[in-house]
């Protein structure tokens, strides 16, 4: 069952275990173990200075000093055999604004608001956005933008507590604590062109913006053209309005992994040969947003761009989508119990743009590598990508590798899923799933993963894409023994049968790196070419591990340059663009203790994995 947000009333969301509690929009009240009592509204976005005395909290110019008594409750612990917990609040870019050592809180409550803050009704609220909601409310797609929680959803309360054993989860090498959500709130993102973007174009009445719809649309989806129920998901005017929609709360530094705006995760990446992209389905149906976080002169967020920097990709392809504004450019509240929405600087659609370009043509004709822990809307606005940990590594914003088996010795913190509990995923019940937490010299794409573990079946929908044929890969590491063999499908057909434990050096798979290559460019195309053909390829040369936790980059491992970071080549299929592809794992050993880290995807246009006129990158 879906729970709607009554009007006039603010739902506070204590965030699964209470040793990390997220607020949109709310007055939170904190009181400490000294009998201490703030207040203030989470969306002021207060700034925290903490020192070995004190705590300071500035909220709009107005500063609060909270004296520590005891700062051996306060200090984050240098050294995993002595722990600390902490309380964590989070605003609504996603930056850790207020932190208290767990031991010296006493209890936290949110106070009622007087107004009501849904998404739809502060979309309504806005009058600069006036064209864009008039869309939202014909279409009727504002309906969807007052769910709030599924209450059908239920889990047990020894389940939400990361100190317990039974929940400290085997990972290969190391352990991960895992708890799960104690609730499982449905939120959205809207992105929003101004009345002013629009008004650039000549559209300043809703007859004008389903004109405009018509001509993004209707070429795409002819066969549509004379639907004209706004209402009905096949209208242009009602795709134009839902492929602006997000079924998961995105922040402005969530939506890539550069996690923030001195991030030193961003740096793990060769930024100045590709941008941090992430992929993610819309509303509209069988459609995908691009998001791109590109380094340099145009720095910044954008939806469906093309191109590195500022300049173009290898391919000669360049397109500057439209800009996604941060917070700080906004002078208004744009967050809600149940969501958010984020202003963009131009048009942005699934069809063909007021400047001709069409958009599944141009900016999709493209590698498409998405990561796992952005696969279910749930892992998302759940706070399980990108989650904080108990370690002291930049306030808990990574953990540490190598951790053991004793949950309240172990920092890191990872959120579990039951079955039925993460959309646009299916598996059996005795399949365990959790995404695990940053980790800055972690072998894995973005410093996470997914991690399924057990005699698993699970069955991911695929990312929407364009009409054509493409081939699907999976990013992982190999040369762990509890790794198991893999029985692979796509679209409910097997393709493949996968034994996942041997290194890139077996002869099975047969690496053989650039180096002992001799770094001949003709010798390594064409073993790049003789691996593809085994159903292997060595990782992206774009992403290294082994960051210290410094910063330093002495020691970095490049993807392509190591015999455990592959790709799989799973196989490929066709697609109408209108119809839902799915990827199936299973786990064909009798145990347990196998597990898969599903880490990446790559899907791939045959006019890169099978263009005569130039090979594929290495990035």
């Amino acid at each position: 069952m879906i729970r709607k947000i009554p009007i006039l009333t603010f739902m506070a969301l204590a965030f699964h275990t209470g040793l990390w509690a997220q607020s949109q929009g709310s007055v939170m009240k904190v009181t400490l173990a000294d009998g201490t009592v703030d207040e203030y509204p989470l969306s002021a976005r207060p700034s925290v200075t903490v020192d070995d005395q004190t705590v300071t909290v500035e909220n709009k110019g107005e500063t609060t000093t909270y004296g520590i008594t005891d700062v051996k409750n306060y200090t984050f612990a240098s050294s995993s055999s002595n722990p600390q917990e902490f309380i964590r609040f989070i605003d609504n870019n996603n930056l850790p604004n207020v932190v208290f050592p767990l031991s010296r809180v006493r209890s936290i409550t949110s106070s009622t608001r007087e107004h009501s803050n849904s998404l739809s009704e502060i979309l309504q609220e806005n009058g600069n956005i006036s064209l864009f909601v008039a869309a939202l409310n014909a279409t009727g797609m504002v309906d969807s933008l007052k769910t709030f929680e599924d209450t059908s959803y239920s889990v047990g309360k020894d389940s939400i507590d990361w100190t317990n054993n039974r929940l400290c989860i085997h990972a290969s090498v190391e352990y991960d604590n895992v708890a799960y959500m104690e609730h499982r709130y449905i939120k959205h993102t809207v992105f929003v062109e101004p009345n002013d973007v629009f008004a650039r174009y000549g559209i300043t009445s809703l007859d004008d913006l389903k004109l405009l719809a018509a001509q993004i649309y209707n070429p795409k989806y002819p066969e549509d053209a004379s639907v004209t129920d706004l209402t009905d998901r096949r209208n242009s005017l009602n795709r134009f309005v839902s492929y602006h929609i997000l079924p998961f709360q995105g922040t402005y530094y969530n939506l890539t992994c550069v996690d923030g705006p001195n991030s030193t995760l961003a740096r793990n990446f060769n930024r100045r040969e590709i941008d941090i992209t992430d992929w993610y389905e819309t509303m509209m149906p069988y459609s995908t947003m691009k998001f791109s976080f590109p380094s340099g002169s145009e720095n910044g967020l954008y939806i469906n761009r093309r191109g590195v920097q500022s300049r173009p990709d290898g391919r000669g392809f360049r397109y500057r989508g439209a800009k996604v504004l941060p917070a700080s450019d906004v002078p208004l509240n744009t967050s809600a119990v149940n969501g958010l929405y984020h202003y963009i600087d131009d048009i942005i659609s699934y069809g063909i743009q007021p400047d001709g370009t069409d958009i599944q043509a141009y900016v999709f004709s493209d590698r498409m590598r998405v990561d796992c822990t952005t696969l279910s809307p749930d892992f998302i606005t759940s706070g399980a990508r990108g989650h904080y940990t108990r370690s002291n590594i930049e306030n808990g914003k990574y953990g540490r590798g190598g951790q053991g088996s004793v949950a309240a010795n172990n920092v890191n913190t990872c959120l579990g899923f039951k079955a039925g509990s993460a959309a646009n995923f299916q598996f059996t019940g005795n399949t365990h799933m959790h995404v695990r937490n940053r980790v800055l010299n972690f072998w894995s794409y973005g410093g996470d993963e997914v991690l399924i573990k057990g005699r698993f079946d699970v069955t991911v929908k695929l990312p929407p894409v364009p009409e054509g044929n493409y081939e699907l890969r999976f990013g992982c590491q190999t040369d762990f023994s509890s790794r198991g063999i893999i029985a692979y499908f796509i679209d409910g057909e097997f393709v493949d049968m996968v034994d996942m434990r041997p290194s890139g050096k077996d002869p099975k798979i047969g690496v053989t790196s650039d180096e002992d290559l001799g770094g001949d460019e003709e010798m390594t195309s064409y073993f790049d070419h003789v691996l593809h053909n085994r159903g292997w390829m060595k990782g992206p040369a774009s992403y290294w591990a082994n960051w210290s936790e410094s910063g330093d980059s002495d020691g970095k491992t490049v993807f392509r340059d190591t015999y455990i970071t592959l790709r799989r080549v799973i196989g490929r299929f066709h697609s109408d663009g209108k119809s839902d592809h799915y990827l199936r794992l299973r786990q064909m050993m009798e145990s347990e203790n196998n597990e898969l880290n599903f880490d990446y995807i790559e899907i791939v246009p045959e006019c890169v994995y099978g263009n005569p006129d130039y090979n594929e990158d290495r990035l």
